[in-house]
């Protein structure tokens, strides 16, 4: 890793992951294998923020803690890569397993379980959905109906006044970074 951390993927540990690692990995990874609109690709980082405010929007009650795992919920792609549903069926069960792997060293990393609460996990992919659905919609050249089949239509208030950023992927990770931050601090 660029902190000089040698990360093992077949047995990661929490002592091996850095903040800094993972938003530089994700704000270079490319959601819909880079086939969007736009100057720049739409980085797993950013739709990670996006998530995260959608997730809080959805529960605005919900602790520190679990917005920063509604913000980690893809913090595994700063080494696997973004690959989309059909492709990680396609190559098994040893997908989900690193990816399971990999999500328990970052949550212990950050003082979160290493599985969060089945009822965590669900908002956060309904938060996930939504994202989906504005990304697809917005960026990725779906009409309105097409994303309502693949995604489910969201509730128009939950994403009244949120835009896509595309934008240079540096400053998607120092965003990142400064929301990861800030989730901690609130934390303790």
């Amino acid at each position: 890793m660029l902190s000089g951390r040698r990360l093992d993927l077949l047995d990661p540990t929490p002592v091996d992951i850095e903040i800094e690692d993972i938003a530089h990995g994700l704000s270079f990874v490319a959601r819909w294998n880079g086939q969007t609109l736009g100057d720049y690709a739409y980085s797993v980082a950013e739709h990670s923020l996006l998530v995260e405010n959608l997730y809080s929007r959805l529960n605005p009650k919900a602790p520190a803690k679990w917005q920063l795992a509604a913000l980690l919920h893809d913090a595994p792609e700063y080494v696997i890569g973004d690959m989309i549903s059909p492709v990680k069926s396609a190559v098994g069960p040893g997908y989900d397993e690193l990816d399971q792997r990999l999500t328990a060293a970052i949550h212990i990393r950050f003082g979160l379980p290493a599985a969060i609460p089945a009822t965590v996990k669900k908002q956060i992919k309904k938060a996930d959905k939504i994202s989906a659905w504005m990304e697809a919609t917005r960026i990725a050249g779906f009409s309105e109906s097409e994303a309502n089949r693949f995604f489910g239509k969201p509730d128009p208030s939950l994403i009244d006044g949120l835009d896509l950023r595309l934008r240079p992927p540096m400053e998607a990770r120092n965003d990142y970074t400064a929301r990861h931050h800030a989730l901690l601090a609130a934390m303790t």
